[in-house]
């Protein structure tokens, strides 16, 4: 695969996961958010199951089966994700999916900011400017909204921290045990059936409401989750860093996009303004970092 190909993948999966936020608004039509969480993240497991079961079977050839404490780890992740996934649901229930969108994104900035408080990994100079940008932008897509979105502003910024710690957990993970389709599939089976367990006591679902809620479940578990996922792996084994890093971020403007031409949603300049803070800061988080690396590698190559 190219280069040009592995980042026409990797903008097809940004355009299938900012598309999922249209159908994730359009789901809680017919079901509550547990309830589309634990469907959907089943339908995902389905998807990834086959690829998860020849990794399986390869590790039992070379006798490098995941341990005890890597079935608790995969445990952790599904746990993680399944706060996200349903604290980011819980938001879409009232606030746009523009604002969805913008405000999950945080979590890029939030991720080495986490490892320098959590692990004491040295964060990069530019995390500070940027997640002060962040937080501009964020007041300024939040400040001019009434009570309700910006309450569903928040259910979606707390979901924002805990798909900063899954990022972090699932890297530290993925590095011991080289099994990311066992991983995915493990994590996906763990925040589904969870989901499922906290959603019987708490949310009724009917059958009138499943119908009206089947084809973006459908959506959101069998192409964000299964195939956005797969196609991520695949591609970012032939992108550049920097490449993944931009394309990726578009997410963000494909939400955006699809909250405008199918959910009626409108900014004004204030909103506008705080869409394109976060995503500059998104964008530069990403990217600073691995322009200086360039430059250390160009200078030592020079230096030879």
């Amino acid at each position: 695969m190219t280069r040009a190909q592995a980042n026409l993948l990797l903008l097809a999966v940004a355009l299938i996961w900012g598309s999922a936020f249209v159908a994730q608004a359009a789901g809680m039509v017919g079901v509550g958010p547990l309830t589309f969480t634990g469907i959907r993240f089943l339908l995902g497991t389905a998807v990834v199951a086959p690829l998860a079961w020849r990794e399986w079977r390869l590790l039992a050839v070379r006798q490098a089966q995941p341990l005890p404490r890597d079935a608790l780890g995969i445990g952790v992740l599904g746990v993680l994700l399944m706060l996200g996934a349903v604290f980011q649901q819980i938001g879409i229930t009232s606030t746009t999916v523009t604002n969805a969108g913008f405000l999950t994104a945080l979590y890029v900035p939030l991720v080495p900011l986490l490892c320098w408080l959590l692990l004491r990994t040295p964060a990069h100079w530019s995390v500070w400017p940027t997640s002060l940008g962040c937080l501009a932008g964020t007041w300024l897509l939040s400040g001019a909204q009434s009570v309700d979105l910006v309450v569903g502003d928040l259910w979606v910024m707390a979901s924002s921290v805990f798909w900063a710690l899954h990022v972090i957990f699932v890297g530290r993970i993925a590095e011991r045990l080289h099994a990311p389709f066992l991983i995915a599939a493990g994590q996906f089976l763990v925040c589904g059936l969870l989901s499922l367990l906290c959603a019987a006591p708490s949310e009724t679902l009917t059958r009138d409401g499943l119908a009206l809620a089947a084809l973006p479940i459908a959506y959101a578990g069998l192409v964000s989750v299964g195939v956005g996922y797969t196609t991520q792996v695949v591609a970012q084994r032939y992108a550049q860093p920097a490449d993944a890093a931009i394309i990726l971020s578009a997410e963000t403007v494909f939400a955006a996009m699809f909250g405008f031409l199918l959910m009626g949603d409108r900014l004004n300049a204030e909103g506008i303004a705080g869409c394109v803070l976060i995503l500059v800061c998104i964008v530069a988080v990403q990217i600073a970092p691995l322009t200086a690396a360039g430059r250390r590698a160009l200078a030592a190559r020079r230096a030879q």
